[in-house]
């Protein structure tokens, strides 16, 4: 598991980008609003799309104008000292470092005008995450759960699992602003808590204690769910602790008894080409962590990657490993969805908390 840095202050893909990504989460025509239409359009036989999230946040905020909207013809101490390159759609080009993206810009839109007024880390993310500023005196970075719920666990609680897998899935670890808030224990994140990348990864929650069978782990549920009478009370209904608990707890079972969930997470099946293609990095193995759970029925997938937060070396740092690494896994996400024929029904939301200034 790689080590978190400090930052400086301590119904198509299409369709959902011309009404503002944003707006799934946060004011204008919201997931409500969404989720009706959907449903009447079911009622009058319509033919809807399930659509999957892949929500790859790039925390610490990515220098934007390095990269997705760079200046050449400003002066030379604000245009920086990256080339702009041409891509695959005439018009439109992108730092000389993401070549591999240029080549796939058939496949996504590049949404240069979005802009928020907040400059603190902390309440960015928790606006990118959930479409809200946090109320004064509320510090995301320190309490445990985010004040409005996240995209995912909104996701989660109106539509619930898709089969055997969880419908929002955080990787490789859990970010402060991406909890399910007042939704509850049944709409939080399943989160991996380890990096794809390592050579001993693997999911501990999907797999059985040693020595206990599947048969034997729902045994044990059945006599649990027997003794367990204490739920039926009413003294279990005011304590929301305990009802967590057994939320969690129940999560727990279907996943390690779910043969669709032990697939899902094994990300040893794929082929080294394809990996290598993805890169033998975290954010690599991460999105192709995501490809894999959105296709076995996983609704959301968030993907925590850092540090961004280049005040230091912006240039370097963006050369010597964040720009190739993105490029490598990014450009594979969308070729390898394409591909597979995920892309048309998984909406791929690639963004930071904000951009910088030269």
């Amino acid at each position: 598991m790689r080590r978190a840095m400090p930052f400086c202050d301590g119904v198509s893909r299409r369709d959902a980008l011309r009404i503002g990504a944003f707006g799934l989460f946060g004011a204008g025509l919201g997931l409500p609003e969404l989720l009706a239409r959907r449903a009447l359009a079911e009622e009058k036989g319509h033919a809807t799309k399930d659509v999957s999230l892949i929500f790859l946040f790039l925390h610490g905020g990515l220098s934007t104008i390095d990269t997705w909207d760079m200046k050449p013809d400003a002066p030379a101490e604000f245009r920086g000292e990256f080339k702009p390159a041409d891509t695959k759609v005439a018009g439109i080009q992108v730092c000389e470092l993401l070549p591999r993206i240029g080549a796939q810009m058939d496949k996504f839109s590049l949404v240069r005008s979005f802009r928020h007024h907040n400059s603190d880390h902390g309440p960015a993310d928790h606006y990118i995450m959930t479409g809200y500023f946090p109320t004064a005196g509320f510090n995301p970075g320190l309490n445990p759960n985010n004040q409005r719920p996240a995209h995912g666990a909104i996701i989660a609680k109106k539509l619930g699992p898709r089969g055997a897998v969880p419908p929002y899935v955080c990787l490789p670890k859990m970010h402060a602003s991406s909890g399910s808030a007042y939704l509850g224990a049944a709409a939080s994140p399943f989160v991996i808590d380890a990096d794809p990348n390592a050579p001993d990864f693997a999911v501990p929650d999907v797999l059985p204690p040693v020595n206990v069978s599947a048969d034997r782990l729902d045994n044990r549920r059945q006599l649990l769910a027997q003794v367990d009478r204490y739920q039926k009370t009413a003294e279990a209904q005011a304590n929301r602790s305990a009802q967590a608990v057994n939320v969690f707890q129940q999560k727990a079972f279907e996943l390690m008894t779910s043969p669709a969930a032990k697939k899902a997470f094994d990300i040893q099946s794929e082929t080294a080409k394809l990996r290598d293609e993805y890169g033998r990095t975290s954010i690599g193995q991460c999105c192709l962590m995501a490809r894999r759970l959105v296709e076995a029925g996983v609704r959301c997938v968030t993907i925590d990657h850092s540090n961004y937060d280049t005040h230091d070396d912006n240039f370097k740092t963006l050369k010597n490993g964040l720009l190739p690494n993105l490029d490598a896994a990014m450009s594979t996400l969308f070729k390898d969805l394409s591909e597979r024929g995920l892309l048309e029904k998984t909406l791929v939301v690639v963004t930071g908390e904000f951009g910088r200034t030269p």
